[in-house]
């Protein structure tokens, strides 16, 4: 199913903080990134989406299905949102929080095969080794890890990732993108994700949107949108773009 979203108004307090705003049909299978600059609005278009913010207008929809429509279990069911900050009780283990999002939506009776497929899925993720672990003492970066991991283990629709990968180092960025982007392939999904690197943007998704002073300002393949004039205004640095060795889209800012 398709993902769009039309005529979005958001407002905190007297502060509108999306503006009509709205992005083209998401296709299934597809990796979408979300960028822009500090304060564009990309925590607030994911919340709204997942249902967590009001929207004061405007539309999402997922296929032909607004989401509005829904009751908040089965909006929860079709969207999985990641949030930017990792949050989870400190006393629990990595294999419990794991765990729980495995059952949240099915039951709390925890059948053999469950707990096998989160050894699974924690080993796939390359966590294996912190299952025990507490996430009271865990790194930024593992909680990080942990917190994509629990997001894969749900079987959802739509999946919004908040800047996932802000917290690693680069092998574990490039890991984590290949398995978001692999995952959202494999389960003919709608993934979005939230992303600062713009090379990053450039290198795993299939689509990006621009978002800039809660509008969107520009969407379409990589090479369309980096190289769109609109995106040096949003950042205000000058932006340049060059194929790599391998057919890589590569960006280079420059500010003044």
């Amino acid at each position: 199913m398709t993902l769009s979203a039309n005529n979005l108004s958001v407002l905190f307090g007297s502060r509108r903080v999306l503006h009509d705003t709205g992005f083209d049909a998401l296709q299934p299978g597809q990796l979408t990134a979300l960028i822009g600059p500090n304060a564009a609005g990309k925590s607030t278009l994911f919340r709204t989406i997942a249902g967590l913010v009001t929207a004061k207008s405007g539309t999402v929809m997922l296929g032909g299905q607004n989401l509005d429509q829904l009751s908040a279990r089965k909006r929860l069911q079709q969207v999985c949102f990641m949030p930017q900050f990792f949050t989870a009780n400190a006393a629990l283990s990595v294999f419990d929080v794991v765990l729980m999002a495995q059952k949240q939506l099915a039951g709390w009776r925890v059948r053999t095969e469950e707990m096998t497929a989160v050894a699974q899925n924690l080993h796939d993720a390359g966590i294996g080794h912190l299952a025990d672990a507490y996430i009271g003492e865990l790194s930024g970066g593992q909680a990080q890890m942990v917190s994509v991991c629990q997001a894969l283990t749900r079987q959802s629709e739509v999946y919004l990732f908040d800047e996932p990968t802000s917290a690693l180092d680069l092998r574990h960025q490039l890991d984590v993108m290949t398995r978001i982007r692999d995952a959202m392939r494999a389960r003919g999904a709608v993934g979005v994700m939230a992303l600062h690197d713009l090379n990053l943007a450039a290198r795993y998704a299939d689509h990006l949107v621009l978002i800039g002073g809660g509008k969107i300002l520009a969407q379409g393949s990589p090479d369309q949108v980096l190289s769109d004039p609109v995106i040096a205004q949003t950042y205000d640095v000058e932006i340049q773009t060059a194929l790599g060795p391998r057919k890589e889209l590569n960006v280079h800012a420059y500010a003044d």
